[in-house]
């Protein structure tokens, strides 16, 4: 097999696209909308569920832990357990990472807990996965640009991470989406500056439900979907590595 290095067409990036990313991307958009859903609701609970004359203090407290668990596990946590486990299995160990800390979460929201601390707990879950998640689809995503290289001949890199900016900004979009239609359907205001009223029960449970529930789902639909499509297990990437290195 011999690379090619070319000038691409049109052809060329819907062939790479549709052949070698389409199958990470799914995942990539199912892992970030999830995520996201969570983070953009996450001050609308504070202030009208959680609630209190301290509720933004609070808020900024949960969201600055979350931020430097993150950091944490990309830095710390994801190298500790690359010593022990394959990319694929601290994948699924960060989908269930995640989605403990999700029931956990959902169990603590429909309790009397008063206390933003406790939050931590399903915080440490939730940021720890969503951390090694961001580098594992990082990873995954060079391996995509191997196998693009092996099985077409051409290496599209510049095309594959180009199109990473574009899935993220979608996920975000579709988040949006979710949380404006969460807010209007719980009659909820989106103006987190003005002082409300004591908001209905109804509005509270839907906003319960849709920061944990819908986030749940769309975690499972991502890992089945990651175990039926995704092919590039670390044999499978070295075999690949020596192809090309051969084509050299």
């Amino acid at each position: 097999m011999n690379t090619t290095w070319r000038q691409c067409t049109i052809g060329d990036v819907c062939d790479t696209i549709s052949n070698t990313y389409n199958s990470n991307a799914q995942q990539v958009v199912l892992i970030n909308t999830s995520v996201y859903i969570t983070s953009n609701l996450v001050i609308y609970f504070f202030k009208y569920d959680f609630g209190g004359a301290d509720w933004y203090n609070g808020y900024t407290l949960f969201n600055t832990f979350g931020g430097a668990i993150q950091i944490l596990s990309m830095m710390v946590l994801f190298p500790l357990l690359r010593k022990f486990l394959n990319t694929i299995k601290i994948f699924y160990v960060s989908f269930v990472m995640a989605i403990a800390g999700y029931i956990v979460l959902f169990i603590l929201i429909f309790t009397s807990m008063s206390s933003v601390f406790i939050l931590f707990i399903p915080a440490f879950f939730i940021f720890a996965a969503n951390g090694m998640l961001l580098v594992l689809t990082t990873i995954f995503l060079a391996n995509t640009v191997d196998y693009g290289e092996f099985k077409n001949k051409r290496r599209d890199e510049s095309v594959i991470f180009s199109m990473q900016t574009f899935v993220v900004k979608l996920a975000s979009g579709i988040a949006a989406l979710v949380v404006s239609i969460c807010l209007s359907v719980c009659r909820l205001s989106s103006n987190t500056d003005v002082v409300t009223d004591a908001v209905a029960g109804g509005s509270v449970v839907g906003l319960r439900m849709t920061m944990t529930v819908i986030p749940v789902i769309g975690l499972l639909i991502a890992v089945f979907y990651f175990h039926r499509k995704y092919i590039l297990t670390e044999q499978k990437m070295e075999e690949i590595s020596e192809r090309i290195k051969e084509s050299h």
